[in-house]
């Protein structure tokens, strides 16, 4: 019996700095005593909860089942325990697999080759049981394992969610920079919005933040357009269970009003690009999408703001950016009265550049950038 059907813990691996916030959301998912730690939640989970937060949950990225601990001094050591797993119970010699490996203070120092010490126990226990080993596929395998090695504490355990949970299914178009789909999901929780304002966003790009909101709020999972789950190999996987936990989030889903949620952007191949990643979502053609300078916006009332405008590397240069923001806060104060904006800086040098009086900072940190995210009272 592996460790999590002992235990029924889990981990969930988050972006840094949303470990509460996913702690809050693995509660309301079915989860039992979350306990948060760098990038990432422990908690339990019954059978239905496990696949309720692989398929609903908007903020985790990644959700590991473990199947041993160990102390772990060595490759050899790590090489020997590795083989004493029955791996035959999660995958066969027909399907592919990977491994992920994070090391830290310990005496096996190399990620990499730690991972590739675990590949060569798998493969080896495959040849010498049935005489035949799966193949590896770095890309896209059907099973990922993952090992984690900290103070020369070993734990390796099989990928439940097979893969990312940020990767939705719906951006196939993309333009410069865009926002995960995770982080874009946490603003949008971070605003409260809950459709009794129209939501607008005047600098779209691929429309991540825009498309996260259509799902929060028609409550349509984030794993609708996801085609398989790792928890499918786990060996006390229940097809019928799984079937009624994806039937009752489904049945939940609701239509989205005309009007309440609008995009624009300046570009026209990123209009184009979040309209045809919005439309991969139910009641993603009832979004507005406009090609409009936001500088050409007559006004934005009573309404909830939220956009990723450009930085750092996507304006180039200083002064310019300068403007930019400037012009920004111009818009913001005077054409946008009765709203409140949710801006994300991810370059905080610019918060001063806005003009305006911040009611509230968060911190946020989205590919590398330590940003934040900003709210505007606009009275």
């Amino acid at each position: 019996m592996f460790q999590y059907q002992q235990n029924r813990r889990f981990f969930g691996q988050i972006a840094d700095g949303l470990e509460g916030m996913g702690s809050e959301e693995l509660a309301g998912l079915g989860a039992a005593d979350p306990a948060p730690v760098y990038r990432g939640v422990h908690f339990s989970a019954d059978q239905a909860a496990l696949y309720r937060i692989n398929y609903c949950s908007r903020l985790i990225t990644r959700v590991l089942a473990p199947l041993i601990s160990f102390q772990c001094h060595s490759t050899k050591y790590l090489q020997k325990t590795a083989k004493s797993i029955p791996w035959s119970n999660l995958f066969g010699t027909d399907q592919t697999f990977a491994v992920f490996a994070t090391v830290s203070n310990s005496g096996i120092r190399h990620s990499q080759y730690a991972g590739l010490c675990l590949k060569d126990a798998i493969v080896d226990t495959f040849r010498e049981s049935c005489g035949q080993r799966p193949s590896i596929d770095t890309r896209a395998p059907d099973v990922w394992i993952n090992l984690h090695i900290e103070s020369n504490h070993a734990t390796i355990s099989l990928d439940a969610s097979g893969g990312s949970l940020h990767r939705r299914g719906y951006r196939q178009d993309s333009v410069e920079a865009p926002m995960q789909e995770t982080v874009a999901a946490a603003i949008i929780r971070m605003t409260g919005w809950d459709g009794a304002q129209p939501l607008v966003d005047p600098m779209c790009g691929s429309g991540t933040l825009i498309t996260e909101a259509l799902m929060a709020y028609c409550r349509i999972p984030p794993g609708y357009l996801r085609p398989r789950f790792g928890f499918e190999r786990l060996p006390d996987f229940d097809p019928g269970l799984w079937q009624s936990v994806k039937a009752e989030a489904d049945g939940a889903v609701r239509p989205l009003p005309e009007g309440l949620i609008a995009a624009s952007d300046i570009a026209s191949q990123a209009v184009s690009a979040a309209t045809m990643n919005a439309r991969k979502i139910p009641f993603g053609d009832r979004i507005q999408f406009n090609v409009t300078d936001f500088r050409k916006i007559d006004k934005i009332e009573k309404s909830v703001i939220v956009c990723n405008p450009p930085y750092g590397l996507r304006l180039k240069h200083e002064r310019k950016a300068g403007e930019f923001y400037r012009e920004l806060g111009d818009f913001l104060k005077q054409r946008c009265t009765g709203c409140t904006a949710f801006i994300y800086f991810g370059n905080r040098e610019w918060i001063k550049r806005i003009g305006l009086r911040a009611s509230a900072k968060r911190p946020l940190k989205s590919g590398g950038l330590d940003g934040r995210l900003v709210t505007y009272a606009l009275y």
